[in-house]
């Protein structure tokens, strides 16, 4: 059987300083398509990329911007272990799905994430955060 791997790219999520400003740019100047918002935040569609905007101080150092990588569901566990006998991790899992938050070799902030937008709306239509609004 071949090494479980990653099989594309799961979600983008940016940490922007003004929420609405930046939904504004992301909607009405690119063109992306509003999923859902709520205080902290904001899920868009952008072509066939889940793109999240998550409201805090964009700095590199402290922020969660980070690019998230899919798998087959089979084949996580043994990609997780790999990536943590490999890799530090930067973040612990929080969110909605199975998740690992890593570094590659040059601190670049990475997810391997089970599940996709679908699964984190319904699992918001079920546990809202505050302002929580699906569009």
């Amino acid at each position: 059987m071949a090494p479980a791997r990653i099989t594309g790219v799961n979600h983008v999520t940016l940490v922007v300083a003004d929420l609405p400003r930046s939904v504004r740019f992301y909607c009405d100047v690119l063109g992306c398509e509003l999923r859902a918002q709520w205080a902290h935040g904001a899920y868009l569609n952008a072509g066939d990329l889940w793109l999240c905007l998550e409201h805090g101080d964009p700095d590199a150092r402290t922020d969660h911007t980070h690019l998230a990588f899919s798998c087959p569901p089979d084949g996580f566990s043994a990609l997780a272990q790999r990536i943590a006998s490999n890799a530090r991790q930067w973040k612990d899992n929080r969110s909605e799905g199975e998740s690992v938050y890593f570094l590659d070799p040059d601190g670049h902030k990475l997810e391997l994430h089970l599940g996709d937008l679908a699964s984190r709306l319904a699992h918001y239509r079920n546990a809202p955060p505050d302002g929580f609004c699906e569009t």
